[in-house]
């Protein structure tokens, strides 16, 4: 994993290009997820098909990076009844009354379940941090106590994929201009992502750090370029298909080949 300065957010792809290979990643997305989900696959010594390890997906990045758009495509050839999407944002009176990862438990996948988080444990490192919500020792303890909690999902069988969308200022600043003028997407455009934008140096020196501390062999993040959304959403796609085969080779789990 390299640094955010180092991805080449020039990448492209034609409307045919991008179409060819979306088809072809969530064609092997939907028979991995079967696979996974023990609808299909080989069968075991009582003749039903065996659960595959849990998969969860999460994903953070800039505010318009993209986000949405990829879990779109991620999860639109899915059965919706074999998945679960969550969004967080900040944490409930309720939330705030317990250990600061207790929340992101319930909705962690089983045996064969899959969900997708839409931002994550990782706000404490990053708005915390930088907004000041969170006092330094208590944000600095997360990066192991995130280091220990990935580190028991992936020695629990789970296949952790971590993404983080980015994009340069200059097209985060463009989206925005054109969500503020859509009435249909203005309402994803807040004061607070101004804000935001003009801390956008500290966030930037906290995401370094971020990716610095937490970018484990257990858990390493996937860095997606996304000034162009065509390239950014193939690339998870593909990116989840892949952690996938990886991760079942080294449990032992057997995949169908890939079909025609």
């Amino acid at each position: 994993m390299g640094r955010l300065d180092e991805l080449d957010l020039s990448l492209r792809l034609s409307r045919k290009e991008q179409d060819q290979r979306l088809a072809a990643a969530q064609l092997r997305l939907s028979q991995l997820r079967l696979t996974l989900g023990g609808q299909t696959g080989a069968r075991g010594a009582e003749g039903t098909h065996p659960l595959g390890p849990p998969l969860l997906v999460v994903f953070e990045g800039w505010d318009a990076s993209g986000k949405g758009g990829a879990i779109k495509r991620l999860t639109m050839e899915l059965d919706p009844r074999h998945y679960r999407v969550v969004q967080y944002a900040a944490p409930t009176p309720d939330e705030l009354r317990h250990h600061w990862l207790h929340r992101f438990w319930l909705p962690l996948p089983g045996r064969g379940g899959m969900a997708v988080y839409d931002r994550t444990w990782y706000g404490r490192v990053l708005v915390e941090r930088v907004e000041e919500l969170t006092p330094e020792p208590v944000w600095r303890r997360a990066y192991r106590e995130i280091r220990e909690f990935e580190r028991m999902l992936h020695d629990d069988g789970t296949i952790l994929v971590k993404c983080w969308m980015h994009v340069s200022d200059e097209e985060q600043l463009q989206r925005f201009r054109k969500r503020r003028d859509d009435p249909l997407k203005a309402w994803k455009l807040t004061d607070e992502d101004w804000r935001n934008r003009e801390k956008r140096g500290a966030y930037e020196a906290a995401i370094e750090e971020m990716l610095e501390e937490t970018d484990t062999e257990d858990a390493p993040w996937d860095l997606i370029p996304g000034d162009s959304k065509r390239w950014a959403r193939v690339a998870v796609i593909e990116t989840v298909v892949r952690r996938i085969e990886e991760r079942c080779a080294e449990l032992g789990f057997a995949l169908p080949d890939p079909l025609d």
